[in-house]
């Protein structure tokens, strides 16, 4: 009995007690994604989340592939389309912040075609 009306106490205590912005987890994400080629052209945007925005010219369908994903690009589903096997590396890295938590990924693919097989819409710019 005593042990319910402790627990009780804890919920109505803890629901009146105001949570401060500082306390509150973030919501949003702001990622930088950036490939750089080994042929010496590099380029980068910023992509944000909840809400869908950034330099990304399709930030919205960006979103979806890494929510499905869980924020890491080497779990996306590659598309079934076959590239040339032609050499030319280029690395595509992710950074920054999903859903409160600090996120980077990096991957150096064969071409470009494989990078855009292997991660769709994300790395599209």
């Amino acid at each position: 009995m005593l042990l319910r009306i402790c627990a009780g106490l804890a919920a109505v205590l803890s629901a009146a007690v105001p949570v401060s912005a500082e306390a509150r987890p973030a919501t949003g994400s702001r990622l930088v994604l950036t490939y750089t080629a080994d042929a010496g052209y590099a380029t980068a945007v910023k992509l944000t989340c909840d809400p869908a925005g950034g330099g990304h010219p399709k930030p919205a369908q960006a979103c979806a592939a890494l929510t499905r994903a869980g924020a890491d690009p080497a779990r996306l589903r590659p598309a079934d389309r076959y590239c040339f096997l032609l050499y030319r590396p280029i690395t595509a890295r992710l950074a920054g912040t999903w859903r409160g938590r600090s996120v980077t990924w990096a991957h150096t693919y064969g071409n470009s075609c494989e990078m855009n097989r292997a991660t769709g819409v994300l790395f599209d710019f």
